[in-house]
């Protein structure tokens, strides 16, 4: 009988997605559990709402109920219909990366759920009832550190000698522009180093993106700052170890998990303060915070001391492995399903 559903109702493979699959592939080694909506990499084979619902329909052997674990506005509402319009005999746990208030049908729908999980302290701060924190983790084994970074940069046929990298979808709020200005201004400076642009493009980005495009070919680094759009998730590992640096500038970030993913693949990062970032720089010994009118120059700089970048990625792995692993994410939201099924609030203001 099924104890635990986890949602994904999103076609795209998004930073939700990614965290998702990480913390799927632990948990269905635990739970009689399945994944409901669209396939997640290394995950079992999904199954439909409808398929969800009635594996569901009678609570598990030794629990009152299922769970059901969303991490999205629309699986919210797939869980409130279940329980509350259906009868469903399940407990609804979401998981909030963002710090921001949300709207008001989000926050009823927040008020609605039998437990709130919340990724850092400040989105906690936000939400319309108490909420345990548990960080986002990585899984240090998928995401590795290469045992020649230069090999396998050539490897990914980008060509240069160094490569560095933005993940996300290209657009403003992601800071994508803030990356190709910063390399416009500092590639000419590094004849070796190749820029990657790594993300999708929205229909209504389309034009951002373009002119980014155009910002590029105006400067004659056409070759050297590519625009790969959406790589497979699957090829991502491969690609990002290769990498001697990842950047991201956003002007807004729910958690932001490419630096964990990053620093797990002995890549150090330069990012501006947004998200967790902060937080998982340790100070400065795995990835360096600027404002973003710094960020050419550190970039410049960062690129100027291969030596130290180097040992800063050495750095970023072992605290990846260290402080960030997956497990220690599974860890703390088993131990908020553990609340829900003994009945009790899960009210702990973290989980770490």
């Amino acid at each position: 009988m099924t104890e635990l559903v986890v949602t994904n109702l999103d076609r795209r493979y998004t930073g939700v997605s990614a965290t998702s699959a990480a913390v799927v592939r632990l948990q269905a080694a635990r739970h009689a559990m399945v994944l409901a909506g669209h396939p997640l990499p290394g995950c079992p084979d999904p199954v439909t709402l409808t398929e969800a619902r009635t594996l569901t329909r009678s609570p598990p052997e030794g629990r009152r109920a299922a769970i059901w674990h969303t991490r999205r506005a629309a699986e919210m509402r797939a869980g409130l219909v279940a329980r509350d319009l259906l009868g469903l005999p399940i407990r609804l746990v979401h998981t909030v990366a963002a710090p921001r208030p949300g709207s008001p049908l989000d926050r009823w729908m927040l008020r609605r759920m039998d437990a709130l999980i919340a990724t850092t302290p400040e989105a906690a701060d936000l939400l319309p009832r108490p909420a345990t924190v548990v960080p986002h983790g990585i899984d240090t084994e998928r995401w590795r550190p290469a045992a020649d970074r230069a090999a396998a940069w050539g490897q990914t046929g980008h060509g240069g000698a160094r490569g560095i990298a933005c993940v996300g979808g290209i657009r403003g709020q992601k800071g994508t522009d803030r990356f190709v200005e910063a390399c416009v201004e500092v590639l000419p400076r590094h004849p070796d180093v190749t820029a990657l642009v790594i993300g999708g493009v929205a229909p209504g980005d389309a034009a951002f993106a373009e002119k980014l495009r155009e910002t590029v070919r105006a400067a004659g680094l056409g070759g050297r700052i590519l625009f790969l759009g959406e790589v497979p998730s699957e090829r991502m590992p491969d690609l990002v170890r290769g990498l001697d640096l990842l950047v991201a500038l956003p002007r807004y970030e729910g958690f932001g998990v490419a630096p964990l993913e990053a620093m797990a693949s002995g890549v150090p990062f330069l990012a501006t303060a947004a998200g967790h970032y902060r937080e998982i720089a340790h100070d400065g010994t795995a990835g360096r915070i600027v404002a973003r009118d710094a960020a050419a120059g550190a970039l410049d700089a960062m690129l100027s001391d291969p030596a130290a970048l180097a040992a800063m990625g050495a750095t970023a792995r072992a605290r990846a492995v260290a402080d960030h692993g997956v497990a220690a994410e599974v860890a703390g939201i088993e131990r908020v399903y553990e609340a829900v099924w003994a009945g009790r609030s899960a009210r702990a203001r973290s989980a770490s």
